[in-house]
């Protein structure tokens, strides 16, 4: 989907697109269809090692993991897209109505980031963690979990949502009209990680992120965002990527990017879901002990952190 001229605008200018119908469901059902998948075979094995009472199949997408997850959380180990490496996920990496509205951001040349991550944040009352802050992400920029070589790098965020996503589903909070700012120092603390320096926090209103299926959240790097807690009975799925022009820094020089639009590049990582596993499961055994969030400071204290929880 080409996005119009008012759309282009409005993200150079706020650092935030939130762009309805980019996508179709033939788009993301084979991406939902394959994570059922995964779920139903990790509730098969959680199931005959007696770990749960149920495999749940009669539930559907959006309340069986959750209901898994209450009796056992090794339900979501290894579901990430780098894990879980799916021929579906590796598919979608390169859709043409997501690249399509991308070009519009960034130009022809596209790179797809090694950030990028499946989510599936559980309702807050099916797994409550310390002091109920089950699935909070706290105020940051997704250029404090890159290096600072890709400092000049222009990526953009891609926020994808599986269902509807609300505010009573943990949707984003957003400060649009903020990314002017540039980085801003980031912090480390043990339970609530990664955040934004609480004083250094932008005053600018916040938006909250309401985005339905087949819609996508366009990001600047720069822009400030948090994840809400997920008050409702329902899985909040979600895919989180990150695109760049291509030949730039990623900011994760030791994961796999590759090429997934271009005039100049022969795209093999795009076309052979064999050699993007391969180079997933090569580069995440030589990657470890890396750090990945290296712009953050040492732990604050959790009271300087009133900000991140408000």
């Amino acid at each position: 989907m080409l996005l119009t001229q008012e759309q282009i605008k409005q993200f150079q200018t706020s650092g935030v697109l939130i762009a309805k119908n980019v996508l179709n469901d033939s788009d993301l059902q084979p991406v939902i269809d394959e994570i059922n998948g995964f779920v139903d075979g990790r509730a098969r094995e959680l199931f005959n090692a007696k770990k749960i009472t149920s495999i749940y199949s009669h539930l559907p997408f959006e309340y069986r993991i959750a209901k898994i997850y209450s009796e056992c959380r090794e339900v979501v180990r290894d579901m990430d897209i780098m894990n879980f490496r799916g021929k579906a996920m590796h598919k979608f990496l390169s859709n043409a109505n997501l690249l399509d509205a991308l070009e519009c951001l960034i130009g022809p040349e596209i790179t797809c980031s090694p950030i990028q991550h499946l989510r599936a944040k559980m309702p807050n009352n099916a797994a409550k963690d310390i002091k109920g802050m089950e699935g909070v992400v706290p105020w940051h920029q997704d250029a404090g979990v890159t290096s600072e070589e890709a400092e000049a790098s222009e990526i953009v965020t891609c926020w994808i949502p599986l269902l509807d996503a609300t505010k009573e589903m943990g949707c984003m909070e957003i400060i649009p009209n903020s990314w002017q700012k540039g980085y801003l120092e980031h912090v480390a603390h043990p339970e609530y990680g990664t955040t934004i320096r609480p004083d250094l926090l932008p005053l600018e209103d916040k938006i909250c992120a309401e985005c339905p299926k087949g819609g996508v959240v366009f990001m600047n790097k720069m822009t400030p965002h948090r994840g809400l807690v997920n008050e409702s009975d329902k899985v909040r799925w979600n895919i989180d990527l990150r695109y760049q022009k291509t030949g730039t820094p990623t900011g994760r020089s030791f994961y796999p990017d590759f090429a997934v639009r271009s005039k100049k590049e022969l795209l093999q990582m795009a076309k052979s879901h064999e050699l993007w596993a391969s180079r997933w499961v090569e580069c995440l055994e030589t990657s470890k002990g890396k750090a990945f969030h290296p712009r953050a400071k040492p732990n604050v204290a959790a009271e300087e952190l009133v900000a991140v929880k408000s």
